[in-house]
């Protein structure tokens, strides 16, 4: 699939997404006024952590708190992108500080920041050129595990086997 539309399933676990309710979900966010009231109902302390976000399949930003889990912030549906992010004042505006790619529900491929660039911009907040801190996930095609390569190590931490080069936690059937 091409990775410009590739969307994510979750892939967590099965008792999280069971937690789920329909018409659940992060706060959707399709403009900058609908940003700007959102950020206006954050405490000062909610606003100095960083938030669980998804891009939902619509291309539409969803925030929720930062202990949330993607897959509640996703309403239990497949995303375009997910992970954590923070945002700042500078001047009379918002910027986004820093934004990962970080959730181990969806192990989104680094490839995945165009869906959050065109999401954020079309709230018109200022936002780096790619992800502040990426995370690359692959599956391990020995022993199924989830892993989140570090230091460029394609090493499976469970089980040691090498694991690809290229993303491939989809293909693993848990979806």
């Amino acid at each position: 699939m091409n990775a410009l539309k590739r969307s994510y399933p979750y892939v967590g676990p099965a008792d999280l997404r069971a937690t789920v309710r329909p018409g659940s979900g992060g706060h959707r966010i399709g403009s900058a006024a609908d940003f700007a009231h959102w950020a206006a109902e954050r405490t000062a302390a909610e606003l100095r952590e960083p938030f669980t976000f998804v891009v939902s399949a619509d291309g539409m930003l969803r925030l929720a708190p930062r202990r949330s889990e993607h897959v509640a912030c996703a309403g239990g549906e497949h995303v375009l992108s997910a992970g954590k992010i923070s945002f700042t004042r500078e001047a009379d505006r918002w910027v986004v500080d820093e934004v990962s790619n970080q959730s181990t529900g969806y192990c989104p491929d680094v490839v995945s920041w165009p869906a959050v660039a065109r999401a954020l911009d079309a709230i018109e907040l200022v936002r780096p050129s790619g992800f502040t801190h990426p995370v690359v996930f692959r599956r391990c095609p020995g022993c199924q595990e989830h892993n989140t390569v570090r230091e460029d190590d394609f090493v499976c931490v469970f089980c040691g086997s090498d694991l690809p080069e290229a993303w491939n936690v989809e293909s693993d059937g848990r979806c």
